[in-house]
């Protein structure tokens, strides 16, 4: 054994050898297979910088794109029975709800929350699809509720985005109860004369399209959502003929007169502004404050600028005598 052999040789290999790249730095576009940088993606709010694909993006994190400065407080949902029906397939319920928290980090498949986007007071009621699948379930009734309720209580619009496969299962008829509890607070919002504004996202399916979802008094989408009641394969199985191209997306529901707008996540903070200021008889929204004037410093007054009478140092002139004085 020599130097080459216990110096040399292992720098040469530490320095050729391959590094080992964490895997959450890089994120793949399920529409184009582009690979993005976390930091891109995530500054362009999980927007393909390539073909424009909207992926998906947790509630916390679109609130946080969408209120003033990051900022917003969240609002208390009332706790449901854990597990009413004593549910259990592969897995017992609470199993399945412990595992999608301990995953997406969230208590529940929505979040509810007040604040002010571009001075405009809100309330926003935001699904996650990933806490299984944005399933409808007693908690995501009470969310919608209590989202309702501190609206009317504060006198403020609400905001709904809506993404879910549907109701969930392991809650049985409970679950499909929520759609009448949760049209009920949509009509409180209207008896009050304030606005509801849904936005669809990709996917809006089931019990959900049948309900809440559909009752804004503006309809907008995400480019690319599918909304719909039954998914297109159900469809194509069930009257056994090839769907139209684009069949239950936003655009082609936009072209049917189904939604009002197709709004790029980009833009849509700026859309939502203008939307509920002008349907709450507010003034257009303030782009931005200027920044305040500096003052401007003021050079001191030299002897020869000072006012009458005014202390300069020296010695008065004597007074000139009048000319009528006897």
């Amino acid at each position: 054994m020599n130097w080459i052999t216990n110096y040399v040789r292992p720098r040469i290999n530490s320095l050729f050898s391959r590094r080992e790249v964490p895997e959450n730095l890089w994120s793949k576009c399920p529409e184009c297979g582009t690979m993005l940088f976390h930091r891109e993606l995530t500054e362009n709010l999980n927007v393909c910088t390539n073909c424009d694909h909207h992926m998906a993006i947790t509630p916390r994190d679109r609130l946080t794109a969408l209120f003033d400065g990051g900022v917003f407080t969240e609002v208390k949902v009332p706790e449901p029975i854990a597990d009413p029906l004593q549910f259990r397939d592969q897995k017992r319920y609470p199993e399945r709800m412990k595992a999608a928290q301990k995953s997406t980090g969230e208590k529940e498949a929505m979040l509810v929350a007040e604040g002010e986007i571009a001075r405009t007071p809100v309330v926003i009621a935001a699904q996650d699809f990933s806490f299984m699948g944005g399933s409808m379930g007693m908690y995501v009734g009470n969310a919608i509720i209590a989202a309702a309720e501190r609206a009317v209580k504060r006198k403020r619009p609400l905001i709904l985005f809506s993404a879910a496969g549907g109701a969930r299962m392991q809650e049985g008829i409970l679950s499909l109860m929520q759609m009448p509890r949760t049209t009920v607070a949509v009509e409180m919002l209207k008896e009050a004369g304030l606005p509801y504004v849904v936005v669809l996202t990709h996917p809006t399916t089931g019990g959900v399209t049948a309900s809440y979802a559909m009752l804004g008094d503006v309809q907008i989408a995400e480019p690319g959502a599918l909304i719909c009641f039954a998914g297109p394969r159900v469809i194509e199985q069930t009257i056994r003929e090839k769907l139209p191209e684009g069949f239950q997306r936003a655009e082609y529901l936009l072209e049917h007169g189904m939604l009002d707008r197709v709004t790029h996540r980009k833009k849509l903070r700026e859309e939502l502004v203008s939307l509920l200021r002008m349907m709450t008889g507010q003034p257009a929204p303030v782009a931005g404050d200027l920044p305040a004037p500096a003052p401007t410093p003021q050079p001191p007054l030299q002897p020869s600028e000072a006012p009458a009478g005014a202390a300069t140092g020296d010695k008065a002139a004597p007074r000139p005598a009048s000319a009528d004085a006897s």
